[in-house]
Parts: structure tokens; C-alpha cells; sequence
């Protein structure tokens, strides 16, 4: 209707100038517009520029339209459709709702051979399956679920490291399970150590990798044991890593991540010197909390790639993950038991979460300014906000036999696979097509 009350506006404004326009000049406009419709007839490849403007924006709203069928429904993993820049490229996509997907999973427990026995919920017994039929909608665009072919081939003779904890490690299985639908990679690990894996997916010559460092920084285990059973940990905050620093020269993209591991008792060194610790309870040492190591072991991770002299690359900070413990804390009974996100009213990040997530964006804006001043990309990976209306996600006890004997309790930290943790993987595809790999 609005269109077509322009369009009455439009035609009265030309019968006004045509009853003053001279002979001439009107024998003219005829005279053009018979060229232009005669033009098309005989030369097609010549369009006027107000027909090509019409169809663009019709071609325009028909890609929308497409890009919001797609969120429901990949492309076809043998399809591959570079998505065009769009005010999409403006909208913020980690802020949103879960709805409803129910073509989704997209792969399962038996078609993927990735999955960590821990976080492998249908074999363990897990009775629903709602907990997989979702996907995140950004309040103000589409996001598309991940294309494997389309990410694959824009990572075409590319390097990708995950570098963190094994919450990192979740999201990197997450990744070779989506890529499942099209290929397999071929493991190609210079190590036995299963903290440090390398595979490629030698049709596209691209290269993924994970390298543990749950600390981000120089760490040593003083005591298996320590106050709390979980261990006792000699943080060296002002100290690279170089199990993961030494070799991120040949990468391409480089994503951090930790947190729950800063949890666990530990004794802070800088220079040297002790200077205080977290949970540590020895006698005369300050308890400067976690959230000092926290801060100060972003910041050295962080300065370590915007230093290096060999890393060109783009560097992602994914943000900190929200456990969902109720009923008690995680070692005293608390478990993860709801089954269905959240609505973003009916949650929101605080306590713990809120300072962990604050002091990662803090250091990640001041790491950034320094980066740019080198020619280096940082960006940051915020699946906090997702990730906290996800409580239905986790293993919970599903993560073994329950007539095992062992000594685990109810994983609310990791994520299930398939799962919530897949949209990680949506993020990361928009990102990289920003970047314009």
C-alpha cells in the first residue's frame, strides 16, 4: 500500500509538468521513451538503469528471503553459496533467543567418530532428544546453521588452532562432527599426546589443530591433590605458554578459550616471585582470588600472539561458558537437570559468570587496540549470552555407564554432542565470512 500511495504521488507530480512542458521537449521524451523500450528488443545485454535498479532490489529481497529459509534448513553439503554482504554484516548476532529447529541434528552419535566419550550423551542413555532441535536466532538477522562445504572451502589451504581447556576441545569435535557431512579429516598429530592433535582434510589442504593450555599460560601441577582434591597449580601469570606460543606462526586463525580450570587452587608467580595465589590456604600467602589469575593470564596469552613477529593471522577470543549447576555446586550434589533453554528474560549473566565474561572483554578491548597497531586482527567469539539459556545441554550423568565405577560427578560444563555447542560453530562461519577469507 505504501508503495503504491508513492507511486499516485509520483503520477500526479507529471501530469502537473507535463500540461507546462513545451512541445518540444515532450515530442523528446516520447522519442526517449520509445528507445528505451526498443533497445532491449534488439541489443538485451544493454538494460536501462532503472530497470536494473528494480531487480536488484527485488533480487535483493528475494536473498533475504532465502538467507531466512536457510536458517531452518542448511544448503545441502554439497552446495556451496557465498552469502553477500548484507546489513546482516551489522547486526549483532550474539544477542538473540533459542527457537525451534527441528531438521537439526545435523549429525549423530553414531555417523561422527569425534565425540568424546564424555560428552556422547545418547550412548550414555540420555532419554530426550529436544535438547538438539534447536538454534539461535539473533533478534536482528538470520544466522545460517553451518555449511560444511561452504566453511571448508573457504578455509581452503588454511591453518585453524583451537588453543584452552577441553570446553575448547568440545567446540573443536563440535567442528569435525558438523564437516562430517562432507569429509573426514586424516590425523596427522606430531605427538601421541592426545592434548595435541593435528588433522587435515587433505581435499582442501586445510589444517585443524588443538593445543592444551587450560591456564593459557606457563603452569605446573604442585600437587595432584591439594586443599580440594582438584589439584594444586603453580601459575607463572607473566609467562608465555610455549607449547602453543612456539607454534602459532603457521597458523591462519587462532580461537582462545578458558575458565573453569582457574577454579582449582593455585599459587600466582610473576617475575619469579610468588605473589599471592587462589584458594591455596597455605599460611601467609594472600589470596588475591581467581579472578586476579584470570586476568593476568588473558593478558599475557593475548600479548603473546599481538608480540609475535611470525603470527599474521586473525585471532578469536571465544568468551567464558556458563555452567549450570542447581541444587548444589558441583562437587556437592548439583546437577543440570531442566530441559529447555531459557528465554532471555528469564535468566540473566551475574555473580561469578558476569566477572569472569567482564574481565575477558576488558582485556580482549585493551589487547585489541595494541594488536591494530601491529596490522593484527582480533575479534571476539561471544557465545556467553547463547550459551547461559542453555541449560538442557549438558551430560550431566550421561557421560558414562551408570554401573561404571568412577569418580565422576554431573557434568554441567561441557556440552553434548550433538548440541548447543554446535551454534559455536554457526558463530564462527559468519565471522570468518566477515572477514572475507
Amino acid at each position: 500500500m505504501k508503495l503504491q500511495a508513492v507511486e499516485s504521488s509520483s503520477s500526479v507530480g507529471k501530469r502537473l509538468v507535463l500540461k507546462k512542458t513545451p512541445r518540444l521537449v515532450l515530442l523528446l521524451t516520447v522519442l526517449a521513451l520509445i528507445i528505451f523500450t526498443l533497445i532491449p528488443l534488439y541489443k538485451p545485454t544493454i538494460t536501462p538503469l532503472f530497470i536494473f535498479k528494480a531487480f536488484s532490489l527485488t533480487s535483493s529481497s528475494s536473498s533475504s528471503s532465502s538467507s531466512s529459509s536457510s536458517s531452518s534448513s542448511p544448503s545441502s553439503p554439497s552446495s556451496v553459496s557465498y552469502v553477500p554482504e548484507s546489513s546482516d554484516s551489522e547486526c549483532d548476532i550474539f544477542s538473540g533467543e533459542w527457537v525451534p529447529n527441528p531438521g537439526a541434528p545435523y549429525y549423530t552419535n553414531t555417523s561422527c567418530w569425534a565425540i568424546h566419550d564424555h560428552q556422547n550423551c545418547m550412548k550414555y542413555g540420555r532419554p530426550d532428544t529436544d535438547f538438539m532441535k534447536w538454534k539461535w536466532k539473533p533478534d536482528a538477522c538470520e544466522l545460517p546453521v553451518l555449511n560444511p562445504s561452504l566453511f571448508l572451502e573457504l578455509l581452503r589451504g588454511k591453518k585453524l588452532a583451537f588453543v584452552g581447556d577441553s570446553v575448547g576441545r568440545n567446540q573443536m569435535q563440535s567442528l569435525i562432527c558438523l564437516l562430517s557431512r562432507v569429509t573426514y579429516p586424516e590425523d596427522v598429530s606430531y605427538t601421541p599426546d592426545e592434548k595435541f592433535k593435528r588433522w587435515v582434510y587433505k581435499d582442501y589442504n586445510f589444517t585443524l589443530a588443538t593445543f592444551w593450555s587450560p591456564f593459557l599460560v606457563r603452569s605446573k601441577e604442585a600437587d595432584p591433590n591439594g586443599p580440594t582434591l582438584t589439584g594444586l597449580f603453580n601459575l607463572y601469570l607473566d609467562e608465555f605458554d610455549e607449547d602453543w606460543t612456539t607454534q602459532m606462526g603457521e597458523f591462519d586463525y587462532v580461537i582462545i578459550s578458558a575458565g573453569h580450570w582457574f577454579f582449582r587452587p593455585s599459587i600466582f608467580y610473576e617475575k619469579g616471585h610468588i605473589v599471592g595465589c587462589h584458594f591455596c590456604q597455605v599460611k601467609n600467602l594472600t589470596d588475591l582470588t581467581k579472578y586476579y589469575g584470570y586476568r593476568k593470564a588473558f593478558r599475557t596469552a593475548l600479548r603473546a600472539i599481538y608480540s609475535s613477529e611470525s603470527f599474521k593471522g586473525v585471532t578469536y577470543l571465544r568468551t567464558f561458558s556458563p555452567s549450570h549447576f542447581e541444587g548444589g555446586s558441583w562437587n556437592e550434589g548439583g546437577n543440570c537437570l531442566r530441559r529447555k533453554p531459557f528465554l532471555s528474560n528469564e535468566t540473566r549473566l551475574d555473580g561469578f559468570n558476569l566477572e569472569l565474561y567482564m574481565i575477558q572483554v576488558e582485556e580482549f578491548r585493551a589487547a585489541e587496540e595494541k594488536a591494530r597497531e601491529r596490522g593484527l586482527r582480533f575479534r571476539l567469539l561471544d557465545t556467553t549470552q547463547a550459551t547461559l539459556l542453555r541449560p538442557d545441554g549438558h551430560p550431566s550423568r550421561y557421560g558414562h555407564w551408570p554401573h561404571e565405577n568412577v569418580t565422576l560427578y554431573n557434568d554441567c560444563v561441557h556440552w553434548c554432542l550433538p548440541g548447543p555447542i554446535d551454534t559455536w560453530n554457526d558463530f564462527l562461519l559468519h565471522m570468518l565470512k566477515m572477514e572475507g577469507c
